[in-house]
């Protein structure tokens, strides 16, 4: 029966469902937050008017929506239930099972059965003719590499609640093990498990930046034309846009909605385990957004399971990190954090006056840079598109990738004849622009030998 309940698409974001959840026919996205929510005992708020549209792109845009949907369609823990169903309620779901079963055969019908593996996974039909990602032999399938909340708990990322968890953050191991590693071809490494990775460290994305024009230095792409990268362009571009939490419009308007001091008074009051797992809360939406974002690019789904794994948990971070700019308020030093703009002064119940302080310093430094949207979403698929991250099977075609989008990256800076400003504010995050500086010193050294002339002729005059 559970087979033919997925076929019923999630009541509460439309996604593919995986069952009867708190009593409601949910995917495993809805599940989780519905669970941490009733967990947490977690008090949203929504900046809107409450009544946020909730589907599978925007179900993580506004929390307190979506968990008044949740509780509107029924979702409780009262309604968990063990044993079998009554016949009423059985026939009940078998008649819409069969009503969906049949609108995903009359689609079949008028596309004439052309769909892409995607497509019937998202009609229900033939799920199991999902593409299977190549894994040393394993049999296992992430479809599409669904967002976090859809994995099981621990698999990508399971974020600090407490103070003390903190320490042991991003310590787990891949993916089960290593349970997707790639080809049999990518040696010795494939079978073994991937090593546990170090705590975040907010100088990568510095280090990210340094390598932004690397690739440069050597030969561009074989076979790109201005179509190519205008075509890459627009697609990270869009998936960029589509994945932001919050537009830039949005941040501007709530740009003086301020935490006053006796809510920030009200914050530090709270205890530090209920400050991290707030935080954790955000950021876990927030990560979910990225990987969203990683899959709407352009071959990254044609990479390996196991690769696409190790690009996220390596790079999602520092995408977060990249992305904070953008709700960083720089006159103020302020951070958009759950509907106002928070002073770090507001974060101290965590314990961690040092990883905040840092925070709002990466952000100041970030947006100091003043990226354009466009830029930033460069920017942030050259930093997962990262071929040096360990473990990697198939390193050389994720390479391939990053080139593209590096010459993207390029072409965008110039065209917004910004090359010169940005990446010399990037060589002071950690000597960015190797060839700019050459380029800089080549022309500084035209000017100085055309100044020299003109001095040469005016004192023979």
């Amino acid at each position: 029966m559970r087979a033919q309940i997925e076929v019923i698409p999630c009541k509460i974001c439309g996604d593919k469902s995986s069952g009867i959840h708190y009593g409601v026919i949910t995917c495993e996205g809805c599940k989780g937050f519905f669970r941490r929510s009733q967990q947490n005992n977690a008090m949203y708020s929504c900046s809107r008017q409450r009544n946020c549209q909730i589907d599978r792109t925007n179900r993580n845009r506004c929390q307190h929506c979506r968990l008044q949907k949740c509780l509107a369609l029924g979702m409780s823990r009262d309604a968990v239930k063990f044993g079998r169903m009554s016949k009423k309620q059985r026939d009940s779901l078998y008649a819409e099972v069969q009503r969906h079963q049949q609108l995903s055969r009359e689609c079949l019908v008028g596309l004439g059965g052309g769909l892409a593996p995607r497509d019937r996974e998202e009609t229900g039909e033939d799920i199991t003719h999902s593409r299977p990602y190549s894994s040393g032999g394993s049999s296992s399938t992430l479809s599409d590499l669904d967002d976090i909340a859809t994995l099981p708990d621990g698999l990508l990322f399971d974020l600090p609640l407490t103070p003390e968890e903190a320490g042991e953050y991003c310590s787990l191991e891949m993916l089960g093990g290593g349970g997707g590693s790639g080809s049999a071809g990518s040696g010795s490494s494939s079978n073994q498990s991937s090593p546990e990775p170090s705590a975040v460290d907010l100088a990568e994305v510095k280090h990210e930046y340094s390598l932004l024009t690397h690739s440069f230095l050597g030969s561009l792409p074989d076979n790109c034309s201005l179509h190519d990268i205008e075509r890459i362009t627009q697609n990270v571009v869009k998936s960029h846009l589509e994945t932001c939490q919050y537009s830039t419009e949005e941040l501007k308007k709530l740009t003086w909605n301020l935490y006053t001091p006796e809510e920030t008074r009200s914050f530090q009051l709270k205890s530090a385990e209920w400050m991290w797992q707030q935080c954790a809360l955000h950021i876990t939406n927030a990560i979910q957004y990225v990987v969203e974002f990683a899959k709407r690019i352009s071959g990254f789904m044609d990479l390996c399971q196991n690769d696409q794994i190790i690009l996220l948990k390596a790079g999602c971070l520092e995408i977060l990190l990249i992305r904070m700019c953008r709700a960083y308020n720089s006159s103020n030093n302020t951070m958009f954090f759950d509907g106002k703009f928070a002073s770090p002064q507001l974060f101290k119940a965590l314990g961690c006056d040092d990883l905040v302080n840092a925070v709002f310093e990466l952000a100041k430094s970030l947006s100091r840079l003043q990226l354009s949207e466009e830029e930033m979403a460069l920017f942030s698929a050259a930093v997962l598109l990262a071929p040096d991250r360990p473990w990697l099977t198939e390193s050389q075609q994720v390479q391939k990738l990053q080139e593209k989008v590096y010459v993207a990256l390029q072409h965008s800076l110039h065209m917004n004849r910004a090359t010169t400003e940005k990446l010399d504010k990037g060589e002071q995050n950690n000597h960015m622009g190797t060839k700019h500086q050459t380029s800089l010193i080549q022309d500084k050294e035209t000017e100085e030998n055309t100044v020299s002339s003109r001095r040469t002729v005016q004192w023979r005059r």
